[in-house]
């Protein structure tokens, strides 16, 4: 007979695994105790020694699916007798904190909410202890029933039972509920309470309406996806003429249906997580055009709340299309709306009705937006079903940063040792209202955690909201330029801290010099960087215009080409149909003077400008559109006439550094075009001059510095066709690759490169 003390370490809280321990004990015949101490599930396990051993075997082995033990500590415990093995009442204790994603509905519940004989038939809040919502309702940890907006909600006998009966799948299931003692739904402001508020919602939406949906993290507008009128009166109210919209589909099938699903996908579309996943549409099919104009692919996703799954199906003869609209809910610039009181502020004219519950949503939280690459997930915006789970980097110091992130896509990242946690997504901060919501999900976080950190890291961009934010908190501020954060998030996200040839391309930010950089290659390691090559230098005329506006920076690029020739670049101009004479005439004036013009190295404008040259998209509703249409006309090209081999392309000597001659390449593109006429040619053929000067710039820094390993990060690597171009040039030249999969390339990633800088930099 012996009895151990056994601490688990990792994805242990709100997945079940107190109840899982509980049974196993049972299993091998033990006596002792399970409680969670916040950091960690500690284990009193005593037994015969062949029990206790095969009980510490099988611990990780047949752990729920939904955990990860990423430590288990031995050690002997106090010899006291127990004749039971019991779940006893959490103690907090300070340490390593591991909180659990919201978890998509599990399919044992699935068959239970539609099976007319089970008690919870219907049930819009139906979870047990492998699925539910957990970070969006959680107050503080231990994740107990009572630390969750639950708490609000008391147990009747029948659901208390199963919560305290091993032998239920709800045995120690915090969020559980039934009918009788559940959360409600409702229409918002209307009289219309349950079964007659789902069924008032599903009329409408059926009827070409639009309602508002409470989720898990949030509210969506939702309509039929199928229905062209319902669709161009919801991009009319919400002011997104063409922006991409993500649609729900009601199971596989209908995926299945409309969409090309490669090997691997269904996996992570049907996963616990349930991300919205980029798939390629499938001709004929009956999403209106509307859902995402010129793209071939559409944001999918499967329902994962009991209530989705009861807007596609309910016993009340209401015929619902099986594909709906379902975009986040917030007005222009402003965070997705998780009250009521936001709901009746910000969505009343933009929706026929709100249907509501009243479990409250503690932190908000964005679907998760997936590309796949190369076989995986490729994170395009990580929070619902993945923040905030920690990266892994480094040793373990003892410090605490905490990093806010930046202006666009922002999240914000707590370290804690070698421990890393993104955030939920936040948003754009130009809106007053998500600054707020920043500092929100900063306390927020920081409570759940039990982090106090010692400084704040932000951006070297003096306007940014989010170097405002930083710069009230009180702590020790250190900033770090934008493009070297890039970098080390790639780093940080591969636990790679050797130094690296980084390769950081995006739209604008401010550069080292005081000039707009965008991209760069730079000589980085967690101590810092060099900028060793870049974009060729190119006047940026027209300010913040010029980012929506690409046919701006076409004339730009075509002037500066062209010496600065006005009747050249007139005439290209005006073959190309990029303006009008009064337009040209007031950039050259810009250009001429020095007026709303500063110096750029950015590729994402590079994009932008070439696709406005080749008639592609003249100017921009949206961040990345110019540059979407270019990589999807290439895609299109390259399909018809196969993948070319990428070169080494020209690379030119500066006083201070290489420069990546995207200017001819650019320069090449429109003359080839005016001449041919084929913009999917001339698309294909700059994304794989950019590969080849990417090539190129790499080999020349690997023979300067011996270095090997190329990181590539950046807003513009979210085009997985450079990626794919780049990565298998450098893989072939012998370079090792870093690239992202579980953190955006993009500014949503950016905050765990700052974070890494903070832990590096902290005195």
């Amino acid at each position: 007979m012996k009895t151990e003390r056994i601490c688990v370490f990792g994805i242990v809280q709100g997945v079940g695994f107190r109840p899982f321990v509980s049974r196993l004990a049972a299993k091998h015949g033990l006596g002792g105790t399970v409680c969670n101490k916040g950091s960690y599930v500690e284990i009193v396990a005593q037994g015969a020694d062949d029990a206790v051993e095969a009980f510490c075997r099988d611990l990780p082995e047949l752990a729920p699916e939904r955990s990860a033990i990423l430590n288990i500590d031995r050690s002997a415990a106090e010899p006291k007798s127990y004749s039971s093995f019991d779940i006893v009442e959490s103690a907090r204790e300070e340490g390593h904190i591991f909180v659990s994603p919201d978890i998509a509905v599990c399919d044992a519940c699935k068959a239970e909410l539609f099976d007319p004989s089970d008690r919870r038939y219907l049930h819009p809040f139906i979870n047990c202890t492998a699925c539910g919502p957990r970070l969006t309702i959680l107050d503080a940890m231990p994740y107990d029933r009572e630390r969750t907006s639950m708490g609000a909600f008391p147990m009747c006998p029948a659901c208390e039972y199963e919560y305290t009966h091993a032998e239920t799948r709800r045995y120690d299931a915090q969020p559980v509920c039934c009918n009788d003692c559940g959360p409600e739904v409702y229409l918002l402001g209307r009289t219309e309470r349950r079964r007659e508020a789902i069924t008032e919602a599903r009329r409408i939406i059926a009827g070409g309406g639009i309602v508002a949906v409470k989720g898990i993290g949030g509210f969506h507008l939702c309509c039929d996806a199928g229905n062209e009128d319902a669709v161009r009166r919801l991009r009319q109210s919400k002011h997104r003429p063409v922006k991409p919209l993500a649609v729900m589909m009601r199971d596989m099938d209908v995926v299945r249906r409309e969409c090309v699903v490669e090997a691997g996908e269904a996996e992570i579309l049907d996963g616990c997580q349930k991300p919205i996943l980029l798939l390629r549409r499938k001709e004929g099919g009956r999403l209106c055009p509307s859902i995402a104009p010129g793209n071939p692919k559409v944001g999918v996703m499967l329902p994962y709340a009991p209530l989705q799954l009861l807007l596609f199906t309910y016993d009340d003869g209401v015929a619902m299309p099986d594909c709906l609209v379902m975009t986040s809910a917030n007005e222009s610039g402003a965070p997705i709306c998780r009250t009521d009181d936001d709901a009746n502020k910000e969505l009343s004219s933009l929706c026929d009705a709100v249907l509501s519950h009243n479990r409250r949503i503690r932190l908000r939280a964005d679907d998760s937006v997936m590309d796949f690459f190369d076989g995986e997930p490729y994170m395009i915006r990580r929070s619902r079903g993945y923040a905030p789970l920690p990266f892994f980097v480094g040793p373990d110091e003892g410090k605490q940063v905490l990093a806010v992130g930046g202006e666009l896509k922002n999240t914000f990242c707590l370290a804690k040792g070698n421990l890393y946690y993104l955030s939920p997504y936040i948003g754009d901060l130009s809106d007053a209202r998500t600054v707020d919501a920043l500092r929100e999900s900063v306390e927020r976080m920081e409570s759940l955690l039990e982090a106090t950190p010692s400084a704040v890291v932000c951006d070297t961009h003096r306007q940014y909201n989010s170097v405002a934010v930083a710069e009230e908190l009180g702590l020790p501020v250190l900033k770090v330029q934008h493009h070297y954060a890039h970098v080390l998030s790639c780093m940080a996200e591969n636990n790679y801290l050797e130094p690296v040839i980084g390769v950081s391309f995006d739209g604008t930010g401010y550069g080292g010099d005081g000039t707009i950089w965008g991209g760069e290659v730079l000589l980085a390691d967690v101590h810092g960087y060099s900028r060793f090559a870049s974009v060729a230098p190119f006047h940026h005329v027209g300010g913040d215009a010029a980012s929506r506006e690409g046919w701006r920076i076409a004339v730009s690029l075509l002037y500066d080409n062209t010496g600065r020739n006005k009747e050249q670049t007139a005439a290209l101009a005006e073959k190309l149909r990029l303006c009008s004479r009064e337009e040209l005439q007031a950039q050259f004036f810009l250009a001429d003077n020095g007026v709303n013009t500063v110096m750029s190295t950015s590729a994402g404008r590079l994009f932008d400008g070439l696709s406005a040259a080749l008639g592609l998209c003249r100017q921009s509703t949206f961040e990345g559109q110019g540059a979407m249409a270019l990589q999807f006309a290439a895609e299109a090209w390259e399909q018809t006439h196969g993948e070319e081999a990428v070169v080494p392309g020209p690379l030119e000597r500066l006083s201070d550094r290489y420069v990546l001659a995207t200017q001819r390449v650019f320069d090449g593109c429109v003359q080839s075009y005016v001449k041919h006429g084929d913009a999917g040619r001339e698309a294909y053929a700059f994304h794989r001059g950019l590969a080849g000067m990417v090539l190129a710039a790499a080999r020349q820094a690997r023979e300067e510095t011996g270095r090997n390993a190329v990181a590539l990060s950046g807003g513009v690597f979210q085009n997985t066709l450079l990626l794919r171009l780049c990565c298998r040039a450098l893989e072939r030249d012998g370079f090792t690759v870093l690239r992202h999969r579980l953190v955006p390339p993009n500014d949503g990633g950016l905050a765990l490169g700052q974070a890494l800088y903070g832990m590096y930099h902290l005195q």
